[in-house]
């Protein structure tokens, strides 16, 4: 239970439920100190003593009387904070997430916190590159700063030591609040919006009688007197004008315009502009919405009445975004935040753009590329209602909100939502339909290809349903094709990986200087090295998985684990020289199109592409100003980009999507390829796709084709019904991971026999993944299949209660058991 401190006289004994940052089944309790009674509050982080040795900054739950009955508490070391940075709402989330996603509450604060908000006593303290200006400090965070200078780097525990003290939490947050220090590794984003150059006249002269005297003035000056009708007649009502476009248009000249600015009859600012707009216009912050637009809003409204959630179903290019911007003017009128999730934010910066305008000051953007100084001030903005618009990735709906009436998750189907690892393994969609739930906030979710279960709750009337099936200006729906691979290759017309249909849709593009993307799921140039004597395959040391070569570092690379070794020239298994490769990835598509097409200028962007901190930003900047004609991508390029020049899109082969062992593999084969050619024709040109196939006749492959996404759904449900999978029933994954094979197979084993002692039927394993050993650690595979009617919260404790019984076993100590809920 919560107090406040004021429940309590300055002398009673104090104890307080705290959340260490660690993975711990249970919270512990301390005792407060009494001179620490009036400042100790719930949300408030505290420094404790955990162990014999380590000290962590963790957060207080809940203050009450009791001591713990099962051992002697430790006294709380120092109160950090003035005010909590938790709020009452997130601690009850946070318990949501815990008991939903069967982790720990540690886990959870560990994945929402900055790590400046998490110091520990093995925490790196570092200099910020830019020191603020006139900082006051003291004589102790004067010398933190003074040995900084001389060794770089200095952790919270050498603080202690040089300080001679105990408590130097309060020091050095003082310092990372003065912005002097920072508590972590800097990872910068160089991204810079693209600025142009706007004038603007006067506004003293846009008085009639003011005008005419100017024109008087100017009589004699007849090059600035062409700037001046040039800018009168290009600003209409906007009351701007490109700075190049009005040199051009009046053909004035610099002189004459800097004169201009001079005299102060203009004045020239710089604002960001968006860099796929071919007239360098900035946006219009008072747009119009379309008449589809108006009435899918207006349908929107309708069903907030009634529903709390609302899928936006609309077709790429349908102008989604506008619609979110109007619901988020809506929600900030009634003074409340607004959580606006991205799948991923490095490839929505046009978005991210595009709100800032309309926003300004009110928005905040959080994700991982910020440094950790920046994390904490975002948080505290949050906190304080200075940000009333967070745009971020998944982490930022574990953000302190207060107030939020509006979550919009947009590409809501996105499978980068998901968090795999670490714990907890939540789903950031899922999570922020609760988190909206807390705060009785709306939430919209919008994708052109839903998901099944959200297409599923919307169907059977727990969400609200809104369509929006044009594409905002009339655009067209690209024009798509399938070419058979197999048809192309009896007829000896292929081209290395490329139909005859593409190569000349790829020609006909660059001959009219468009650009064209080109998808293929698979990264690194041959998928595998294979003997033709022999059969051997190089493979991984630590995983089970074979090598795949990348030709621009020579050696063949896991994608699991990231080893890496010399190719191979010959078999070391029989001595044979033919070895050979098989399979492609973006690197061998990237070389092969080069041949074909010497002018064009190639990009990549794949995982091995955009390593570099500003290495995605980087390509796609590039792309978009037009310095590539093509770009080459892996699942990346499907993600919200949004290229005005792009007319074609080519799938190089559809198969090794459609065959991958998952149930979810044709659902998301329909979303990727529909996203993928969504990418074409999204301005005033028909756009065109080519989809490279050997099952040509696939159903999924025909839907795309027809943008039929309602007939893939009805497939798709039935066989989810036939097979019980979700919607129709719920899964829980549970990894058993162990260095020994044979510990592990002794291990697995009895797990699932005690689960399905408890649980029957629906425990299935246990068996190996797709990949078996992955780091040197051996996994097997026990899925649980719980029926919708189940009570789950009760199967939960069942599984909980026998892998705590499993793990407390001597022989099972080592064994790693990792709970992975909804794994999809």
């Amino acid at each position: 239970m919560q107090f406040a401190t004021s429940d309590f006289s300055e002398r009673e004994t104090l104890f307080v439920e705290v959340v260490l940052p660690l993975s711990l089944a249970i919270n512990y309790t301390y005792r407060v100190p009494f001179e620490l009674n009036e400042t100790i509050a719930v949300g408030k982080r505290v420094v404790v003593q955990f162990g014999k040795h380590k000290i962590y900054t963790a957060l207080v739950k809940s203050i009450g009387t009791n001591p713990p009955e099962h051992y002697q508490a430790k006294y709380v070391i120092d109160v950090v904070d003035d005010h909590p940075v938790v709020t009452n709402k997130q601690f009850q989330f946070w318990e949501w997430i815990t008991a939903y996603y069967l982790c720990n509450e540690g886990d959870v604060m560990a994945a929402s916190l900055p790590t400046g908000l998490k110091l520990a006593s093995e925490t790196v303290l570092l200099l910020k590159d830019e020191q603020p200006q006139e900082v006051e400090l003291s004589d102790k965070e004067q010398l933190i700063v003074e040995v900084l200078h001389k060794q770089h780097r200095i952790s919270v525990d050498e603080v202690a030591g040089l300080l001679g003290q105990k408590t130097v939490y309060p020091i050095v947050n003082s310092l990372i609040a003065k912005e002097v220090i920072i508590a972590a590794e800097e990872v910068v984003d160089k991204y810079k919006p693209l600025l142009k150059s706007f004038v603007k006249l006067n506004s003293f002269y846009l008085e009639e009688e003011n005008l005419r005297q100017l024109f008087a003035q100017l009589e004699k000056a007849p090059k600035q007197l062409d700037a001046l009708l040039g800018y009168l007649k290009l600003s209409k009502d906007k009351g701007y004008v490109s700075k190049s476009q009005l040199i051009e248009e009046s053909a004035c000249g610099q002189a004459a315009l800097k004169a201009l600015v001079d005299k102060e009859i203009f004045y020239v600012e710089k604002r960001p502009v968006s860099r796929l707009s071919s007239d360098g216009e900035i946006f219009d912050v008072n747009f119009k919405l379309s008449e589809h637009q108006q009435a899918a809003l207006d349908q929107v409204n309708q069903q907030f009445q009634h529903k709390d959630v609302v899928l936006l179903h609309g077709v790429t290019a349908s102008g989604k975004t506008q619609l979110y911007i109007k619901l988020i003017e809506e929600a900030i009128a009634k003074g409340g935040q607004v959580l606006f999730l991205l799948p991923e934010i490095a490839l929505t910066t046009q978005i991210v753009e595009r709100v800032k305008l309309y926003f300004g000051n009110k928005i905040g953007v959080y994700h991982s590329k910020f440094n950790d100084n920046e994390r904490v001030e975002i948080w505290n903005k949050v906190l304080s209602g200075a940000y009333q618009v967070v745009l971020g990735a998944r982490s930022a709906v574990l953000l302190p909100f207060h107030d939020l009436k509006l979550v919009v998750v947009d590409e809501e189907h996105e499978n980068s939502y998901k968090q795999y690892d670490p714990a907890p393994r939540y789903q950031a969609r899922d999570a922020a339909v609760f988190l909206a739930h807390l705060h009785q906030a709306k939430v919209i979710l919008g994708s052109a290809t839903p998901s099944l279960e959200s297409y599923y709750n919307a169907k059977t009337d727990k969400y609200g349903l809104v369509q929006l099936q044009e594409r905002f200006g009339g655009v067209q729906l690209p024009l798509q094709q399938v070419v058979s691979i197999a048809e192309e290759t009896k007829r000896k017309k292929m081209t290395s990986y490329f139909t005859s249909v593409l190569v000349d849709d790829i020609a006909e593009a660059l001959e009219k200087n468009e650009q064209v993307i080109l998808f293929q799921n698979r990264r690194g140039y041959a998928t595998i090295l294979i003997c033709a004597t022999c059969g051997y395959a190089p493979k991984c040391v630590n995983c089970d998985v074979s090598l795949t070569y990348h030709k621009s570092s020579g050696k063949l690379h896991c994608h699991y684990c990231g080893y890496h070794q010399n190719s191979i020239n010959v078999c070391p298994a029989c001595g044979s020289v033919h070895v050979e490769q098989k399979g492609f990835g973006t690197e061998r598509i990237e070389e092969e199109l080069s041949l074909i097409f010497p002018e064009a200028k190639i990009a990549r962007l794949d995982l091995d592409s955009t390593r570099t901190k500003n290495g995605m930003q980087q390509i796609i900047s590039d792309f978009q100003e037009k310095k590539n004609d093509i770009l080459i991508g892996t699942q990346m390029v499907a993600k919200g980009l949004d290229f005005e020049n792009v007319s074609l899109i080519g799938v190089i082969n559809a198969d090794t999507l459609l065959n991958f062992p998952d149930f979810r593999a044709f659902e998301r084969s329909y979303q990727l390829l529909a996203q993928v050619a969504g990418r074409a024709g999204r301005r005033d040109k028909q756009g065109k796709v080519c989809i490279q196939a050997y099952a040509d006749d696939h159903r999924i492959i025909k839907q795309v084709m027809e943008n039929n996404y309602e007939q893939m759904y009805a497939d798709e449900l039935e066989e989810r019904k036939q097979f019980h999978y979700p919607p129709f029933s719920r899964l829980i994954f549970i990894n058993v991971k162990h260095k020994d094979a044979d510990v592990l197979n002794l291990a697995a084993q009895t797990l699932a026999n005690n689960l399905k002692a408890q649980l029957g039927k629906r425990v299935l394993g246990p068996e190996q993944p797709l990949v078996s050993r992955i780091r040197n650690y051996y996994i097997k595979q026990i899925i649980l299949k719980i029926e919708r009617t189940a009570a789950m919260q009760k199967v939960k404790t069942v599984l909980l209660d026998t892998i705590r019984d499993f793990n407390a076993q001597k022989e099972f100590r080592s064994v790693i058991t990792q709970i992975d809920v909804d794994p999809y």
